[in-house]
């Protein structure tokens, strides 16, 4: 609608979240370059427990759970409506 303002809040958190976005997509990048591999791929062979193998290496088992973590982070926020039925055990 013409003439209609976002509130400046409202402007903000928008604002925020995309800067937030952007930043956990080049963190998730820069483990995307390392790896060889992207971040849903490696996500998924996570759970799967096919990494399994790389756990005995100290700086791999701390980027992945790094990875882990930002990947989910980065789900959560573009996809919250999945996030929330995901996390409702009903």
């Amino acid at each position: 609608m013409p003439g209609r303002t976002i509130h400046p809040v409202i402007k903000m958190e928008l604002y925020e979240l995309v800067l937030e976005m952007k930043l956990l997509e080049c963190r998730l990048t820069l483990y995307e370059e390392k790896y060889g591999v992207l971040s849903e791929d490696f996500y998924t062979a996570l759970l799967a427990g096919a990494l399994e193998q790389y756990d005995e290496f100290d700086e791999t088992r701390t980027d992945f759970s790094r990875w882990k973590g930002i990947y989910e982070t980065w789900r959560r926020r573009k996809f919250p409506r999945l996030a929330s039925v995901l996390s409702d055990p009903t």
